[in-house]
C-alpha cells in the first residue's frame, strides 16, 4: 500500500467579536444537495519540507492568506483508493496545524490553483464542526475551538482584528 503525507491548517482570525476560520471549496465537488463542499486547506508535503511549513504554504496557495504557526493540532489517518493511476489504495496521514491569520485577502488564489480550489470563504469557527464536509476535519475544527478556549494567550488576538 502506498503512503502519502500531507499537511493543512485551521486558519483563525477574530472579527466582530467572533472567531472565524478559512474554508475552501474544492474544485469539481458538490454535496448531494448541490451545495459547495467545504474543507480545510491542505496538500502534499514536498521533499525536504516540514509539515508545518507545508501547512503554511498550502494555506497561502489555496486561500491567499499569510499565516503564523500557533500549534500542531493533530494527525488524521485514513485509507483511500485513487481514482487515477490504476486505483491504488493509499494510507494517508494529514497533519493539521492551528494558524493565525496575519495578512492577505481571502480568495486571492493563483490561477494555477483554480484546478484544485474553486473558492475560499470565512466561516464562523463555532460552526465549522457542522459545516466542514469531512469527519476528520470537523474533529480538527472542534479541537481548534477547544485550544482557543483553554489557552488564555489567544485572547490577545481578539482585539487586534
Amino acid at each position: 500500500m502506498m503512503r502519502e503525507f500531507s499537511a493543512g491548517g485551521v486558519v483563525v482570525r477574530h472579527m466582530r467579536g467572533r472567531w472565524q476560520t478559512a474554508a475552501i471549496e474544492p474544485a469539481g465537488r458538490s454535496s448531494a444537495r448541490g451545495k459547495p463542499v467545504l474543507a480545510l486547506p491542505k496538500g502534499l508535503v514536498d521533499a525536504g519540507e516540514t509539515p508545518d511549513l507545508t501547512a503554511i504554504r498550502e494555506v497561502r496557495e489555496e486561500t491567499g492568506l499569510e499565516t503564523m504557526l500557533v500549534t500542531k493540532l493533530r494527525d488524521i489517518k485514513y485509507v483511500y483508493t485513487r481514482s487515477w493511476g490504476g486505483g491504488e489504495r493509499v494510507f494517508k496521514i494529514v497533519s493539521f496545524y492551528l494558524l493565525r491569520y496575519e495578512s492577505g485577502k481571502l480568495g486571492e488564489i493563483a490561477p494555477e490553483m483554480r484546478i484544485e480550489v474553486a473558492g475560499a470563504r470565512w466561516i464562523l469557527l463555532d460552526e465549522a464542526p457542522q459545516l466542514l464536509a469531512y469527519k476528520g476535519e470537523r474533529e480538527v475544527a472542534a479541537q481548534a475551538i477547544e485550544y482557543i478556549n483553554t489557552h488564555p494567550e489567544m485572547r490577545r488576538f481578539e482585539a487586534s482584528r
